[in-house]
């Protein structure tokens, strides 16, 4: 077996070679038609560019201002905290977790004010909206606000990996 005996048996479309000759109908202009910008060599267009048209960003209408630093918080109402916890429960990331009631974390919880509170709760979030806050403490419970670390003992906390400091040490 030699090489130039190898038969090729997937049949492949012959290339289309442009600019070759007028005995093919793509000679001459190579089907980039007559004169202009795109019949030249070395041509090529940015991506969107409509032809001269003013573009689509820029028929479009702007409006409003969006701020760079925008916080989105996962929230949770007072009204939905008072359907699934006992009076004197921890409501934390965790315990909402376990009850379904998170969505995306994204930049941490807030807790907002729409429904009423009628029993004493402790709740831990990143924020809390001033209705959210008066309506809790109105009912006897209490707001904190930051996340509880987890404790020592637990290997995914960073205080587990550090070894015991000397009392002097300590502070």
């Amino acid at each position: 077996m030699k090489l130039h005996t190898l038969k090729n048996k997937v049949k492949r479309q012959a290339r289309h070679r442009v600019g070759r000759g007028d005995g093919n109908n793509w000679g001459r202009t190579a089907g980039r038609g007559e004169k202009g910008q795109k019949s030249r060599s070395g041509y090529s267009s940015r991506p969107y560019f409509e032809g001269g048209q003013i573009p689509l960003i820029r028929r479009l209408p702007k409006r409003g201002f969006t701020s760079r630093n925008h916080k989105l918080f996962a929230i949770v109402n007072v009204g939905a905290i008072e359907q699934r916890f006992e009076a004197g429960a921890e409501v934390d990331l965790v315990a909402l977790a376990q009850k379904g009631m998170l969505g995306k974390l994204r930049a941490g919880l807030k807790i907002l004010g729409q429904g009423e509170l009628s029993k004493p709760l402790q709740v831990t979030a990143h924020a809390f909206s001033a209705t959210a806050k008066a309506k809790i403490e109105a009912a006897g419970g209490s707001c904190t606000i930051g996340v509880p670390e987890p404790a020592p003992d637990q290997p995914d906390s960073p205080a587990a990996d550090q070894p015991d400091k000397p009392a002097a040490e300590k502070e």
